[in-house]
C-alpha cells in the first residue's frame, strides 16, 4: 500500500498535489506520506501479535528525525548501526533501551556512547569486537549487553551488495563457530549474553529464504537459551519492496513497466512472511526482534525532479533532469530500478524510449535508460517512485550540489522536515589555513 495517485490530473501524496509542493519548495524534492510509513509499520506489528516481538525500525533507511519520531510514538524498537544514529533516536523521542546496534566497526567512543545512554543490546559481529566491548564495559563500571551475529550461510539470491548472510561476506560470525563464540563470551566479565541475531541481507522478493534461515538457527537458538539464557532471537529485515509496476491499481492509460529487472516480482505480503514464520517462531518461547527498513519507509517517498531540457543524440533522446546521482544513487550504486512519472497526468497512451539522465559529471548519473515514458517538456516535473528508503540518507555534496529538503504529507497538510541546504550549508566548518 501507498498513498500516491494521480487525481484531477496531478499526482498526489495524500491529499496534497506534488505539483503544487514542487513550485512552492522547488526541486530537487523528496516527499514522504505518513499515512504509508504508519500503515507498513502498523500492519507489521500486528502481524506478529501471536508472539512476544519488537519491530525495530531499521534507521539508515531514512534516518530523518520526523520519521523516526513517528515510529517512537507508535512504540517501535530502533535497529542503529552508528553512534549518529543512536543520537537522532534520541533527538527524536526514541528509547535506546529499545535499540539494538550493529555494524562491523564499532568505534570506542560509539561503544561508550551508546553504553552511556542505555542501549538495549549490541549486535556483535566478531569476537574481536565482544572483546573490545568486555573491555570498554569494564573501563566505565558497566556490563554490555550482547547478541552475536550468525551467519547461516544462507544465499538471499539478491544483489551482491545487499547479500549478508552468506559465509564470504564480511558479516556476523560463522554458523558452525557460534557455540564456542558463546562459550568464550560467557567467561568475560562485563559481557550480559541477551539474544542472538541474524540477518541474511536485503530486497528479498521470497519468503523461502526466511524460512531456511530461520529452520537452520532454530536449533542453535534452543540450546543458546538453555544454556546461556538467551532472552531474544533476531531475525533481521529484508523484506523487499516492489519498484516496479509501482502504481499497482492506480496505472494509467499510458502504463506499460518494462519487462523485467532484478528488483521485480511478486513482493511477500506482511501477513504471507508472518504466516510463514510465525509458526516456526512461537515454540521458542523468546521475544522475537524484526528490523525492517525498506519496508516500511521506501514506497512511502518520491523524489520530485524538474525536466531541464531534452537533448537528441543520434542514437538516443535524452531527458536532462535538475536531480542527481548525489540525490538518489541507488541506479548507479545497484542499477536500482525506480519507476518514473510525470506529476502532470498526460492526456495520451503515446510513449517514447528516452535516458532520464542528471546533471552531475558522471556518464552513471542516470535514473533509467531506455525507459518509454509520455512526451517530457522542459520545465515538466516528474516524480522517481519508491524513494523512501536507501534515497536521501544515502544523498551527498558531490560536485557541491546542496543537498534537497524534504517534506512530510499528513492527509491535506504538508510540513517541512529538513531544509533545502543552501551554498553556505555547503562549506560550513571548512577552514582556510592562516585565515
Amino acid at each position: 500500500m501507498h498513498s500516491f495517485h494521480y487525481n484531477n490530473g496531478s499526482l498526489h501524496c495524500e491529499g496534497v498535489d506534488l505539483q503544487e509542493l514542487a513550485k512552492q519548495h522547488g526541486t530537487p524534492l523528496y516527499v514522504y506520506s505518513q499515512a504509508t510509513i504508519v500503515d507498513h509499520f502498523t500492519r507489521l506489528d500486528s502481524a506478529l501479535s501471536e508472539v512476544d516481538h519488537l519491530v525495530c525500525y531499521a534507521t539508515k533507511a531514512n534516518s530523518n528525525l520526523a520519521v523516526l519520531n513517528l515510529l517512537a510514538k507508535r512504540g517501535a524498537g530502533f535497529d542503529i548501526v552508528s553512534g549518529g544514529e543512536l543520537f537522532r533516536i534520541i533527538q527524536a523521542g526514541g528509547d535506546p533501551s529499545k535499540c539494538t546496534f550493529a555494524g562491523v566497526g564499532k568505534a570506542r567512543a560509539e561503544i561508550q556512547y551508546a553504553l552511556e545512554q542505555g542501549i538495549g543490546c549490541f549486535n556483535a559481529e566478531s569476537e574481536a569486537e565482544v572483546q573490545r566491548l568486555n573491555d570498554i564495559a569494564g573501563e566505565m563500571g558497566k556490563k554490555a549487553p550482547v547478541a552475536l551475529r550468525v551467519n547461516p550461510n544462507v544465499d538471499a539470491k539478491t544483489h551482491k551488495y545487499i547479500s549478508t548472510g552468506k559465509s564470504d561476506n564480511k558479516f556476523g560470525i560463522n554458523f558452525e563457530n557460534i557455540p564456542d563464540a558463546y562459550a568464550r563470551a560467557a567467561e568475560l566479565p562485563n559481557i550480559t549474553l541477551r539474544g542472538v541475531q541474524m540477518h541474511i541481507g536485503s530486497q528479498l522478493t521470497s519468503v523461502d529464504p526466511f524460512v531456511e534461515a530461520v529452520k537452520k538457527v532454530t536449533p542453535l537458538v534452543e540450546d543458546l537459551k538453555n544454556n546461556y539464557g538467551i532472552e531474544f532471537f533476531s531475525i533481521g529485515g529484508g523484506i523487499g519492496i516492489v519498484y516496479e509496476d509501482s502504481l499497482a491499481s492506480n496505472e494509467p492509460s499510458w502504463w506499460s513497466p518494462d519487462s523485467a529487472s532484478d528488483e521485480q516480482a511478486t513482493p511477500i505480503t506482511i501477513e504471507a512472511y508472518a504466516e510463514a514464520l510465525v509458526p516456526l517462531l512461537k515454540p521458542l518461547g523468546l521475544t522475537i526482534f524484526l528490523e525492517p527498513g525498506r519496508l516500511i519507509a521506501g514506497n512511502a517517498g518520491v523524489l520530485l525532479t524538474e525536466v531541464l531540457y531534452e537533448k537528441k543524440g543520434s542514437s538516443k533522446t535524452f531527458e536532462i533532469i535538475d536531480a542527481g546521482m548525489n540525490d538518489l544513487i541507488r541506479p548507479a550504486l545497484y542499477q536500482g530500478h525506480h519507476d518514473i512519472v510525470p506529476v502532470k497526468e498526460p492526456t495520451s497512451a503515446e510513449t517514447t524510449p528516452v535516458d532520464i539522465v542528471g546533471p552531475v559529471c558522471e556518464s552513471g548519473d542516470f535514473f533509467a535508460q531506455d525507459r518509454e515514458l509520455p512526451k517530457l517538456s522542459e520545465g515538466d516535473v516528474i516524480a522517481v517512485l519508491s524513494a523512501g528508503a536507501y534515497g536521501f540518507v544515502m544523498a551527498s555534496n558531490y560536485n557541491s550540489r546542496p543537498f534537497p529538503a524534504e517534506i512530510l504529507v499528513d492527509g491535506t497538510e504538508s510540513h517541512v522536515i529538513r531544509k533545502r541546504q543552501t551554498y553556505d550549508d555547503l562549506i560550513a566548518g571548512e577552514l582556510i589555513p592562516g585565515s
